[in-house]
């Protein structure tokens, strides 16, 4: 049994450790990490928990007042793209780049022989996202690019795969992803960005404009342009990799850069950054506009096959946003704590007033959620990362081994296609909405400038637009179930959850979400029929109602796994999620009588420990 926390014990939610606090963060990466991983992430975990939540979560208040800024000619009037960062961002950079934060899941870091799974690179920046989800955006890329790179390119890059996965802050190249063109926005096919080859130079350049540039100066920049004679639309895309410098002078270090200063003018490689764009948050992030002039690019993989391989990138961009998003949910939930076990009103601390209470356990079951659901997605996407990785550094591998593994892949990757667009959309939506109440709980303080909620929401307000806006997503989900029958391996997954859950207490909660996921099923047969235009009117209620019973049963079958081990908080978590999205309350439940907010407080917010006979006995 665990004790529950006590938050009246702080301040404010800076000076912490994040990891500590965080139970929820530290339950799922035990549940989705191999056993022999966790041993060896979870003390560095704690570390980074405790880097972010004193070190980089000040510096990120600093660099929200006083961000990067762009000189994009020098005094002679040459171009020279010169992004100048505040100290404290770069202090921000090397704490995080050193200590693994995308390094460990591509090459083995000191202690292991394996690289991590993608998973870590997402639990690190989930508590990067307590202090500073813009810089969480470079970090992303960086890892995307790294992803990209190792997937496709035949070896002509690995000094820049190098950088993109070195440990060494001095040798880091950070990465970006350039897709968003003023005409085109998310319709990625109508980008106009050309790719000429240069014969007298042997090397491909490129002509045209991106619009939303973040990371603008990355040196290990993918951007999709179209060749000569290409087709129109995603097919006719290929790939590139755009260096910030010429790269003639070989890849730009963070150390060069820091180093040396500026590029001179026959350093820069032929692109303009126009101008950095005034935005409503995520500062410590560089998004600006470019124009290609004739910029050298290397040809990534095979031509028209770019937009394919730019979705590996997306797939894990998608979930780094999800991530992101779970940690915003974790700073502000909080910072709602402590300030609500510290603010008086009425002579009690308001947290003592049932109002509030249910705001809290409801806010505290929504992260839950949002949690539970991306780090599911998360195991998966690294289970198939680390087959792939498997598979190319096997010689010898009999063929219906090879045939079996290939079809438990795909039948995987079929789920994953389905579950990493509904984790983006949903937890993005949830993170705006609990920042935005977050703010409430502070009231007039958390208007200001002053406190952290106000940033926390600004940067939170970007969340559902990078990585595709809803309604894309929404398409996207479509697409999987229409184009790749998704919804076979989703049936089966939520089938094999609800098989598990044995316990009594669950079993009026389990009877709801198994027959919510009957309905689901229909949805997703009247859909399958549906002409196109009906299908796309219902593909955003389809998707948030795919998250509302996957994550119910996934949920369920956690609290049953809890009980088990003596331990029914999770159970409560359960109940409360399925109640709040899957149940019809009669007058909205103000004639229940139900007190389960106040009854479940310590719980759910403060952690307690519940005894499974406590549950049964209840719902008797």
């Amino acid at each position: 049994m665990t004790s529950s926390v006590d938050y009246g014990r702080f301040d404010e939610g800076r000076a912490v450790n994040y990891w500590n606090l965080d139970r929820t963060i530290r339950r799922e990466l035990r549940r989705v990490y191999p056993e022999p991983a966790f041993e060896w992430a979870e003390p560095r975990l704690a570390a980074f928990g405790e880097t972010v939540g004193h070190t980089i979560a000040d510096n990120a208040d600093y660099v929200d007042d006083h961000g990067p800024e762009l000189e994009p000619y020098d005094e002679y009037g040459d171009v020279q793209n010169l992004v100048r960062y505040p100290a404290e961002q770069l202090e921000n950079e090397r704490l995080a780049y050193e200590m693994g934060i995308v390094a460990d899941a591509f090459e083995a870091p000191p202690g292991r022989d394996e690289p991590m799974p993608l998973s870590h690179t997402l639990a690190m920046q989930y508590l990067l996202s307590y202090a500073d989800v813009g810089f969480d955006c470079p970090v992303a890329m960086t890892a995307g690019a790294a992803l990209v790179l190792s997937k496709f390119d035949d070896g002509s890059l690995e000094a820049y795969y190098e950088g993109l996965t070195a440990r060494d802050y001095e040798d880091v190249l950070e990465g970006a992803m350039f897709l968003t063109e003023k005409q085109g926005g998310s319709d990625v096919g109508a980008n106009e960005t050309r790719a000429e080859y240069d014969e007298e130079a042997a090397c491909w350049r490129l002509y045209g404009e991106k619009w939303f540039c973040s990371n603008v100066d990355a040196e290990g920049t993918l951007a999709l342009a179209r060749t000569d004679g290409a087709p129109d639309g995603t097919d006719g895309l290929s790939m590139f990799l755009v260096p910030h410098a010429d790269p003639a002078i070989g890849p730009v270090t963070k150390g060069d850069r820091l180093e040396d200063g500026p590029l001179g003018p026959d350093e820069v490689n032929d692109q303009l950054y126009r101008r950095l764009k005034d935005k409503l948050g995520t500062i410590a992030v560089p998004t600006g506009e470019v124009e290609f002039t004739g910029a050298t690019a290397f040809l990534v993989g095979e031509t028209e096959n770019g937009f394919e391989q730019m979705t590996e990138m997306l797939n894990l961009e998608r979930l780094s946003n999800a991530a992101a998003a779970c940690g915003v949910m974790g700073r502000v939930l909080l910072e709602s704590k402590i300030h609500a076990a510290n603010r008086e009103a009425f002579g009690d601390t308001i947290d003592q007033y049932p109002l509030m209470r249910a705001d809290l356990v409801d806010m505290a079951v929504a992260h839950e959620a949002a949690t539970a659901f991306t780090f599911e997605a998360a195991r998966l996407l690294s289970e198939r990362e680390q087959t792939a990785r498997a598979k190319r550094r096997s010689v010898e591998t009999k063929r219906g081994e090879t045939a079996s593994a290939g079809e438990r892949a795909a039948h995987e990757y079929r789920l994953l296609r389905l579950l990493i667009p509904i984790a983006k959309l949903r937890t993005a939506r949830m993170a705006v909405d609990t920042a935005s109440y977050g703010m409430e709980i502070h009231g007039g303080n958390g208007y200001v400038n002053d406190f952290v909620t106000n940033r926390t929401l600004r940067d939170a307000q970007v969340l559902p637009i990078w990585e595709g806006t809803e309604n894309v997503l929404s398409l996207d989900v479509l697409r999987a179930v229409e184009r790749e029958d998704a919804h076979e391996p989703l049936r089966e997954a939520i089938e094999e959850r609800l098989e598990s859950v044995t316990h009594p207490a669950l079993a009026e909660t389990a009877e709801t979400v198994e027959s919510e996921f009957r309905d689901l099923e229909l949805a997703l047969a009247t859909l399958t029929g549906a002409d196109a235009e009906y299908a796309q009117l219902s593909a955003n209620r389809l998707a948030h109602y795919v998250f509302d019973v996957f994550t119910a049963a996934l949920l369920l079958e956690e609290a049953q796994a809890n009980l088990e081990a003596e331990e029914g908080r999770l159970a409560l978590v359960a109940m409360r999620f399925v109640t709040n999205e899957l149940e019809d309350r009669e007058a909205r439940g103000i004639t229940s009588g139900d007190r389960f907010a106040l009854e479940a407080f310590e719980p759910i917010v403060r952690y307690a420990s519940v005894e499974p006979e406590s549950l049964t006995n209840s719902s008797q």
